[in-house]
């Protein structure tokens, strides 16, 4: 049979990657720090394709003229804006980083592998002890549960060991300049500007990541400019070098999140036989007494009416969670189930608890983006709407992806695996 030309070179694709699976899965099995996550945002931002060999349209002393005159409309003075970008031209590296997009994601099992190292856990309890005074004193003004602070901090700068060397003005003029997301970049930069006029840290200062998230907290500087809090009482926001300044401002952040303090983020537990997995749903919330009746065991005595989703992280062969108000909060800080689990497993964890007691499927591989995005493109072709065709399983293509599970009579647990992609292409 003759496959139209896009279905024919995506197959060409995916025979390709299926070939390279298992070594390109070797390549992926890096447990790197986990503290390499998006910063928290307080937009969500759209995207353009990614296309590193197009030259912008103008030049960057071009676009700088434009983008100063926006910022000096936006009350930014002459004099700090000049100072700030005083020598500053595009940096090559972080447009590269830009645009560079894995080709495998990591199993959220390998994920967590890395993020709940023994040494992470050891160094977390010692930040619990050394820095009780002020952790208790950031739980009582900000209601957010101490080791729940100290995990984040954890994950996101082992501690304040690693907060980032790049000059925050340059990477995100870069990124402003010939980024992807060049809206969201111009909007954070104008953001750290306004840092700057603010006069908590000197232009020489202001370093992060090269997507710009800075400090120990890792904060995009919009994020800083809502949530950062001087707690120390020098009259800076330092969330740089001031542990005390960095843990209260993301206490204040995932207080505005919706954080209940003493609640669980969540418990894991044990789904009863013939399950509808269907109900694996971030969407559908349910209070704890009623996932109890479904069947539904260890689930903590209290909390009976805190209302709670089911998490299946490696679909319904792997351990189920239920996760709360907390978990939700932590997803707004990172919007990565993965890193939340982790933030909520390591915060447990250096209480000497937070053990996963359900076998991960570790004999899966995980999907390829070229995978990913023939699995989509065969699930829109079978009537079945992932919302878009990016290799990004979202939550319209796990919608998609449960409802196919549901025509074929299997687990619809909306996880996408090889199983599924070679039951799809199958029934060509």
């Amino acid at each position: 049979m003759l496959y139209p030309v896009p279905l024919r070179h995506s197959l060409i694709c995916l025979s390709l990657c299926l070939l390279s699976a298992c070594a390109d899965q070797q390549a992926n099995q890096q447990n790197t720090a986990a503290s390499a996550t998006p910063a928290p945002s307080t937009a969500a931002t759209a995207s353009k394709p990614s296309n590193a060999d197009v030259a912008p349209a103008q030049s960057f002393a071009q676009w700088l003229a434009q983008f100063r005159q926006q910022a000096l409309d936006a009350g930014i003075q002459p004099a700090i804006f000049d100072q700030a970008f005083a020598g500053v031209s595009p940096d090559e590296a972080v447009v590269k980083a830009d645009n560079s997009q894995p080709e495998f994601t990591r199993p959220v099992w390998e994920y967590l592998d890395g993020a709940i190292s023994a040494a992470r856990v050891r160094r977390g309890q010692a930040m619990l002890n050394e820095h009780a005074t002020t952790l208790a004193a950031i739980e009582q003004a900000y209601g957010v549960d101490r080791q729940a602070l100290v995990a984040i901090w954890g994950m996101e700068s082992s501690f304040g060991q690693f907060t980032g060397d790049k000059s925050v003005i340059r990477s995100l003029a870069s990124l402003a300049y010939e980024g992807r997301r060049p809206a969201f970049a111009q909007t954070q930069l104008l953001a750290a500007l306004q840092i700057l006029q603010h006069g908590d840290v000197p232009s020489s200062q202001l370093l992060g990541s090269w997507a710009g998230a800075m400090g120990q907290t890792q904060f995009i500087p919009s994020t800083y400019n809502h949530y950062a809090v001087d707690f120390d009482g020098d009259g800076r926001r330092n969330i740089w070098t001031s542990p005390a300044d960095a843990l209260a401002s993301a206490a204040n952040y995932l207080r505005s999140s919706g954080w209940q303090q003493g609640q669980p983020w969540g418990v894991e537990v044990t789904l009863p036989e013939s399950f509808d997995y269907a109900l694996a749903d971030a969407d559908i919330r349910k209070p704890l007494n009623e996932w109890r009746a479904l069947g539904v065991k260890n689930l903590p005595p209290d909390f009976a009416q805190a209302r709670a989703s089911l998490l299946l992280p490696a679909g319904y062969r792997g351990p189920a969670f239920l996760v709360l108000d907390n978990f939700r909060a932590i997803l707004k800080y990172n919007n990565s189930t993965s890193y939340a689990l982790a933030v909520g497993l390591l915060s447990e964890r250096l209480l000497n608890g937070g053990q996963v007691l359900a076998k991960w499927p570790r004999d899966d591989l995980p999907l390829s983006r070229a995978q990913r995005i023939v699995l989509q493109e065969q699930l829109s072709s079978k009537g079945f709407n992932p919302g878009g065709v990016d290799g990004i399983i979202g939550a319209n293509s796990r919608k998609a992806i449960r409802s196919y599970q549901q025509s074929l009579g299997w687990p619809a647990d909306g996880y996408p695996n090889q199983a599924l992609l070679q039951k799809l292409i199958s029934t060509l």
